[in-house]
């Protein structure tokens, strides 16, 4: 049985065994929880260790048939697309587990959504099967819905609840249509991603049929990571859901939707892809730009970081739009950063609110006296959004910025300047109004958090500064699997040029296989 089964197995079993338990055996819930997702982290780790770039086809892998006359079977596997990605999300998950301490009523309840959420967002990133992709999906999708709507907070939580049930809802169906598309058009009579994929490599999807299924692809997966202008659900949920649930959403699950394009639509859509690269670019200017510039009005700190979430989704865009090996990776690389500082100040403004009931920018100040531990962890945090050299933030974004200029110039140059001056601006404010100046003297009962509470906060800061001192723990894993769809998007452009004479005054691709491959030798050798 393969390692990936038992990753996002173990919760979910938990998740069964804590339905027998008393409700009044708290640490016994409570343990059970910690304990599965630190099983499943551990064993996340060692998959990653001993997981071999390059290496040909998929690791770890395991197939069982389910529905054979459809094609359906539980299929899994990693390469150095979701390899990184796995390993975050089992490592947030037991950070949310630890963070789950503020939640003091219906425990078991909620230990068993987190748990099933976390088994669904592992089993997700881990299947090749397009069924199974989708339902693990919605699996842990559902949940956040409920932990939302009970254990959250603030008096819009019902409002909230309502708008990030109806937008994720739409985003879901709008993505389901499009596989659904996608598995009639392709001819396979096959789920299986990998067999799809080579069934493409011959068999190419019709230019109509793409320029139909690649905009509900993005679309669909566009709402559910809050792509501009579709985002407004994400920073108000967030806002008001308890800690755990918005570490692991914002953190982890809001990554299915990208990994979905990279994984599915580039290589399968190709043509489609680079027709609408541009819109992708100038739309998430719109994460950038406008969201950061709502991040910089905000008064409440959790709306700040949630809107801050939101805007670095644009990065991740940026790198998707380039579609060469640089860009690619970039936002493989953001993609796995993002999860583990999401995480991170989600769980360090609960703490907060835990001390003071309150995360209103104006009502804090002076905190790091009190609290030099937490303090000290939302500035390293405040600095990782800003993409300060150290943290594996920089090195996404450096790689992204590398990948998309020669194909968006401008669009760079702007979302340099969103980054550095706009993220600069709000991040070092809120932190100087947080952490710094005088402290009320209502927080001087305040207490820092003893070395068990540390321990999640610790976890997630170390991850972000090993991937950012040696990125090539990265990034050598995820180019060999980058190169291969970044090679499929170039081969699509290619066609589209030769088979169309009208085609000839369109923008070439960005780099051309063979400089793709130059450039994966040149990094491999580095």
């Amino acid at each position: 049985m393969s390692i990936l089964t038992y990753i996002a197995g173990w919760p979910l079993l938990a998740a069964l065994a804590l339905i027998v338990v008393p409700r009044n055996y708290r640490v016994i819930i409570r343990a059970i929880a910690v304990l599965a997702t630190l099983i499943s982290a551990v064993l996340a780790v060692k998959m990653f260790a001993q997981f071999v770039p390059g290496a040909n086809g998929f690791q770890f892998e395991q197939q069982i048939p389910w529905v054979e006359s459809l094609g359906i079977s539980y299929h899994v596997g990693v390469d150095g697309l979701n390899v990184g990605l796995i390993l975050m999300g089992a490592i947030v998950a037991f950070a949310a587990a630890l963070c789950s301490f503020e939640i003091q009523t219906r425990e078991k309840e909620f230990y068993i959504l987190l748990l099933v959420m976390t088994g669904g967002i592992l089993g997700a990133f881990a299947s090749l099967d397009l069924f199974f992709f989708y339902f693990l999906h919605e699996l842990a999708l559902v949940p956040t819905f409920i932990m939302i709507g009970v254990w959250g907070r603030g008096e819009k939580k019902n409002y909230a609840t309502f708008q990030i049930t109806l937008y994720l809802s739409i985003g879901a169906l709008i993505a389901l249509i499009g596989l659904i598309a996608l598995y009639l058009q392709c001819g396979a009579n096959t789920f299986d991603i990998p067999k799809i994929i080579e069934h493409a490599k011959t068999n190419p999807l019709a230019v109509n049929a793409q320029n139909f299924i690649f905009p509900l692809l993005l679309f669909g997966f566009g709402i559910l990571v809050s792509l501009w202008p579709f985002h407004s659900w994400a920073p108000l949920g967030y806002g008001v859901a308890p800690s755990p649930t918005a570490m692991l959403h914002a953190g982890v699950l809001k990554k299915f939707g990208l990994y979905g394009l990279i994984r599915i639509a580039l290589p399968l859509l190709p043509q489609a892809a680079q027709s609408w690269a541009h819109v992708i670019a100038w739309l998430c200017v719109g994460n950038i730009l406008y969201v950061g510039w709502v991040a910089m009005r905000q008064k409440d700190l959790n709306l700040l970081i949630g809107n801050s979430s939101v805007a670095h989704m644009g990065f991740i865009f940026l790198g998707i739009a380039s579609l060469n090996l640089i860009g690619i990776t970039g936002a493989v690389l953001i993609m796995v950063a993002h999860g583990f500082l999401a995480a991170l100040t989600f769980a360090l403004s609960g703490y907060i609110y835990k001390q003071t009931g309150t995360l209103e920018i104006s009502a804090l100040g002076g905190l790091c006296r009190k609290l030099p531990f937490i303090g000290t962890a939302l500035l390293m945090a405040a600095m990782a959004g800003c993409g300060l050299p150290g943290f594996a933030n920089f090195v996404g974004e450096a790689t992204v910025f590398f990948g998309a200029w020669k194909m968006f110039p401008a669009v760079t140059i702007i979302a340099l300047w969103g980054a550095l001056v706009i993220g600069g601006i709000y991040m070092t404010r809120a932190i100087r109004n947080v952490l710094h100046g005088p402290l009320p003297e209502k927080w001087n009962s305040l207490s820092d958090a003893n070395l068990w509470r540390k321990l999640p906060y610790a976890l997630l800061l170390v991850s972000l500064l090993v991937f950012g001192f040696l990125p090539k723990l990265l990034t050598e894993k995820i180019n060999p699997d980058a190169q291969k769809i970044v090679a499929m998007a170039v081969a699509g452009k290619n066609a589209d040029v030769v088979s169309s004479p009208r085609s000839s005054g369109r923008e070439s691709a960005p780099y051309s296989l063979a400089e793709n491959q130059s450039r994966l030798t040149s990094a491999a050798t580095k």
